[in-house]
Formats: structure tokens, sequence, C-alpha cells
């Protein structure tokens, strides 16, 4: 990755190193990149989640893209899956959306989609970026008629909406779902589509203020969810993150259901329909080792990428597969959008627990998962710890302990500076003490090298 972009659109603590300066330049950049070379008159898409920074480099993104003569429409706060569908259903050259996911609320993030609705390439991020770098050199600045307007998109959550509920029949007459918001992007628009399509709907963490976005709440910190699934009797819960590209359930008992869950469960949903391309899922390294088991059992294919919704894409993409995604929340269903969308995961999820007939813990505990541990450590240089012999020779050493019992994995994050430890296997008391091993080598190396 470049200086500026990294796994997921340029992120950083908003105002000191995502300034509202950054923001001016990468809407300059993006829309000529994208638009300004075309000679027509051209709009790019604008959106963002609910975090306080979000105005500010909104009105600096919307200044530099009308400094191009390109014309915005902004579409407010939505889930970063809608601006990418909203790119394609409004015929724009591009889209922008303001987000840091699932990352506390003073950090933010700027990520661009082309008019197809899929992420850019990493050579058009790259002239993106080398522009911003080169001082905008050769970016024109129109003035008069030529300047860019903004343009407010008021239907956006309609067709948004719209859109997800038409791609499944789904009826929840009868079901109460609790949803969690997280405070962020899917806040409005997730109660309204589970409400219309008949459920009786309670909505949990569903009032952001601009600080309190994915705190305590949403898809990485389901507790609460779950207590509330428990407390009202409710059929499932379902909580998004603050951009609401993933999502996580919680099932009639208040147990999890994650993103291996919900594979699962529509993997064998579009296999029994005829509709599972290749008979073939694509799954990350991190995905549990007994759900691979139980689709191979049931005829299904199971393809391995990197961590990733972008690497799940290209491997899609790759090999003619159109399911595929993460544990963490994030799915793709490649006939109907290029990236991963909570919303249109929870109507395929709820479309296949319909048909089956079956509750969703039914369905979800037909496959024994392998005790995982995960923990993620903290460090000044994730690229030099990873680097670092002593940790390769730790994790051989770990490795061999296990006596290929399990496995482990060791992987530096795309968006924060941490290291990521997992271990996976039949005890979860062993997985703990390999998975702390390794920690005190990613402690003494951060401690020594700084």
């Amino acid at each position: 990755m470049g200086i500026l972009f990294g796994t997921d659109g340029v992120r950083g603590r908003a105002n000191e190193e995502l300034t509202p300066e950054l923001a001016f330049k990468l809407g300059r950049a993006g829309a000529f990149c994208l638009a300004g070379r075309s000679g027509s008159r051209q709009r790019i898409v604008v959106g963002r989640d609910t975090r306080a920074s979000g105005d500010m480099l909104e009105a600096a993104l919307v200044a530099g893209i009308c400094s191009v003569g390109v014309d915005v429409l902004q579409v407010g706060v939505l889930p970063t899956p809608a601006i990418a569908h909203l790119t394609r259903d409004l015929g724009a050259a591009g889209g922008v959306v303001i987000s840091a996911s699932h990352n506390p609320a003073p950090d933010n993030g700027i990520k661009f989609f082309g008019p197809s609705g899929y992420k850019l390439p990493d050579a058009l991020e790259e002239q993106i970026e080398h522009l911003v770098l080169d001082s905008l050199a050769g970016v024109p600045s129109p003035s008069g008629v030529e300047v860019g307007r903004v343009y407010r998109v008021a239907d956006a959550p309609d067709r948004y909406v719209a859109f997800v509920a038409n791609t499944a029949r789904v009826d929840l007459r009868g079901l109460r779902i609790v949803v969690d918001c997280a405070n962020g992007a899917a806040y409005q628009v997730a109660p309204r589509l589970l409400r219309e399509l008949g459920a009786e709907v309670v909505a949990i963490n569903h009032q952001p203020d601009g600080v309190n976005i994915n705190v305590g709440c949403g898809s990485t910190s389901p507790a609460a969810l779950q207590d509330q699934v428990r407390r009202l009797g409710a059929d499932l819960g379902l909580a998004y993150d603050g951009d609401a590209d993933r999502v996580v359930a919680v099932d009639e008992k208040g147990d999890l259901v994650d993103g291996d869950s919900i594979i699962y469960v529509c993997a064998r949903h579009m296999k029994a329909r005829g509709c599972l391309a290749g008979d073939a899922v694509v799954v990350t390294v991190m995905s549990n080792l007994g759900m691979r088991s139980a689709l191979a059992a049931r005829g299904i294919r199971v393809i391995e990428t990197r961590v990733g919704d972008r690497y799940v894409l290209e491997k899609l993409l790759e090999t003619g597969a159109r399911l595929g995604g993460e544990q963490s929340g994030h799915v793709i269903f490649l006939d109907h959008s290029p990236t991963g969308d909570g919303l249109l995961t929870t109507v395929q999820l709820l479309s296949a627990v319909n048909s089956f007939g079956r509750t969703l813990g039914e369905l979800a505990g037909e496959w024994e998962r392998y005790p995982q541990v995960l923990r993620n450590f903290r460090v000044t240089d994730k690229e030099r710890v990873m680097r670092h012999p002593l940790l390769e020779a730790a994790v051989r050493e770990q490795e061999r302990l296990l006596a290929g019992r399990g496995r482990v994995l060791v992987r530096p994050s795309g968006t924060e500076p941490v290291v990521r430890v997992m271990a996976e296997g039949p005890s979860a008391a062993v997985l703990e003490e390999v998975v702390a091993a390794l920690g005190e080598v990613i402690g003494r190396l951060e401690r020594e090298g700084g």
C-alpha cells in the first residue's frame, strides 16, 4: 500500500492525521481522476457515517470535488454499501464515503468507489495519491459556471432500502427482532427495512451523538444485544458496525451467530436453490475449521484468501464464485453487490431461515466450532515486528507444540497499529497459552525496538 491509502481507503485520527486540508486535496485529486478528464459535466456521490468529524471532513472533501468542476450528489448519513449502490443507481462517475467503520469515534476515513460501485484498483489509488503528494500538479481549477455544484439526494434512503428489500422475498411478520445500530450509519435505515418487511423491531444504540459510535455496542461488542434478546424473548438479534458493511446475528437463545455461521447458512440456502455458483464459497484464513469441514461435507467447496473484504472480492472475481466473506460479518453476495453489506446480508440470511423453516440457532448449530483465541497487540511498527526472526521462530515453535492438532495465524491489522494473533485447535486452555507466549514475544520486540 502507499503512503496515504491503506487496505480500506485513507484512515487516521480526524483533524490530526486526516485533516480538512488532506480531505480537500483528496477531493480534488479523486474528482479529477474519476471524472475531471471526461470533458463533460460529471457527478460524484458523497455520504458519511455519524462521527462528529464527518461534518468537517465532508465540507472539505465536497469543496475539493467542486473545485475541479465536478458536481456532488450529497446523500447524508448512510451505510458504506449504500454509497456503492447509489453510485451505480444514480449513474455517477464515482462515490466517496467518509467513515472509519468499526474504529473509535476520533478516527475517520475517506474511501472512493468507481462508477460500478467497486472499490478503486490499486493503480487508481496510486494516481490519486501521487497527485496529492505532488501538490495537485495539473489538476484544473475552473471558475464561473464551470465550478461544481452540490445537490442533495432526498430520496437516497428510499432508493437503498428498496434495493435491499428487493434482493429476496422475505416476510418477517410475527418475528420480534432486536437491532443494534452501533449508533452508526444504519441507525435509521436498518430498523426501517425490517419494519417494512413486517418484523416487530426493538432498536438499541440508535441515537448517535457524534461520539458514541461503536462504543460498547454493535458487531464488535454484541453482549448488550445478546442480553436484550434473552430478556425480551426475541426471535433473533442483529448487530451492525459503524458503517454497516458488516453484521453479526444473535439467535433465539441469545448465542452469537458470527460471519462464519452466516456464510454457512446462506451457502446451504443458495446451494439448495441451485444458485451457488460452482458450489463454492470464498472465506479468509480466519474462518473456523469446523465451518469449512461442515461445508465440505455438504458438497460445498471452500476457497481461502487473505483477511480483508477487498481480497474476498478479488478471489470471487478470479474464481467465479458468488458468495464470500469473513468471520467478522463482512459478507459479499456478488449477484447483488460488489461490497460487503450488512443490511443485504440480513435479508439474505432471514430469507434462508424462512426457507428452511427452522430457527437461526438450529441452522447455525449444525456445525461444531473449533475453539479460537484471538488477541490484538498494539505496536509502534507492525511491519518491523512481523518481519522479525524472533517472532517467526516463536510461531514455528508454537505450531510444533500444537503437533498438527491446530494452527497459529499472526498478521498485521490493515487499519490499526496492532498485530493480531489467532490460535485454533481442540483445547481453549492450550490456545490461551499459545497466544500468551506469542504476545510476550511481540511485547519484548516492541520494548526493544520501538
